[in-house]
């Protein structure tokens, strides 16, 4: 199986598509909704999350809800392209017209410098269009579809923070809970975090990041 992603962080629309799925999985936007929502939940999370609603539309490989052995297209729309169709509008545009919203400083700790170099761009925006972390919506609708596969196999998966800013769980909080009990806490907790004493100060350590 491989998958391949598409689309730019302020562009119309992210596509993913997966080949090498089986036939007759069940698969439904439901099914990759649900964990679409969890990328959106949980403290500390910026702006761009508000702005956008983030459901999935399969477009191909699916009939009736189950796949059908072909690949499997994915589009999830971003609602902020209708605030950036001149700034990231597909068509060229006339040389004496300005490029809007150009970045040439390349930012610490992103990808502006590396692609800039890479690609040849004086412009910084055709990298961290590219770069952004809007981009990780579709990486986690694949996820969505890999688990629906997992499942079906009898495999279950939870996860959970276990270190935010040197905040560390204590992992006897929860050894022995079985994956359904340390699940349940982890979806109540603010920072998905399966040691609920630990959550207060792990949203402390976040805020002070931020600020």
């Amino acid at each position: 199986m491989r998958y391949l992603t598409a689309g730019e962080s302020h562009g119309p629309q992210l596509t993913a598509i997966i080949e090498g799925l089986p036939a007759q999985l069940p698969l439904t936007a439901e099914m990759i909704n649900k964990e679409l929502k969890r990328r959106q939940g949980g403290h500390g999370r910026g702006r761009r999350m508000q702005i956008e609603t983030d459901t999935v539309e399969i477009v191909s490989g699916v009939r009736h809800g189950k796949t059908l052995g072909s690949p499997v297209a994915l589009v999830v729309k971003n609602d902020d392209w209708k605030h950036w169709t001149n700034v990231m509008g597909i068509e060229p545009i006339e040389e004496t017209d300005e490029v809007k919203r150009q970045l040439t400083r390349p930012r610490p700790g992103h990808a502006d410098l590396n692609g800039g170099m890479k690609y040849g761009h004086r412009d910084l925006r055709n990298v961290l269009e590219r770069s952004s972390a809007r981009e990780t919506t579709v990486r986690v609708a694949v996820g969505a579809v890999a688990k629906q596969l997992l499942s079906e196999l009898g495999v279950k998966i939870v996860s959970h923070v276990t270190e935010i800013g040197g905040i560390k769980v204590d992992p006897t909080s929860y050894i022995g809970k079985s994956a359904d009990e340390i699940r349940a806490i982890v979806e109540e907790d603010a920072v998905y975090c399966a040691d609920s004493s630990k959550t207060k100060e792990m949203k402390t350590a976040t805020r002070s990041a931020v600020l």
